[in-house]
């Protein structure tokens, strides 16, 4: 089993209630994935509540291999989201793939 975690950390908004409102935006489309994904055994998605640390979100997947990561990454459901709702805010990204 591969666990698949990546932080973003996102652009500056002009208010805390933007920034929370598309921070919750990107949970949720990100969450619905594993309806979408076959590949996908989990996935969740949290918000970094210390204001002194650098990332906003993280994100936690599981699934069988490095290839069903590689099948993840490049599906059109995770590709919309990806370049559609995050790209557009996402000022930086971490990512670790190890296994479980």
């Amino acid at each position: 089993m591969i666990r698949h975690i990546v932080m973003f950390k996102l652009k500056e908004f002009e208010t805390s209630a933007d920034k929370q409102a598309k921070m919750q935006e990107i949970k949720e489309k990100l969450e619905a994935l594993i309806n979408k994904i076959d590949v996908l055994h989990m996935i969740r998605v949290d918000f970094n509540v210390n204001p002194a640390e650098t990332w906003d979100i993280i994100l936690t997947t599981e699934l069988n291999t490095l290839e069903d990561v590689n099948t993840y990454a490049n599906h059109p459901e995770h590709v919309a989201v990806s370049k559609g709702i995050i790209g557009p805010v996402k000022a930086d990204r971490a990512c670790v793939d190890y296994e479980c």
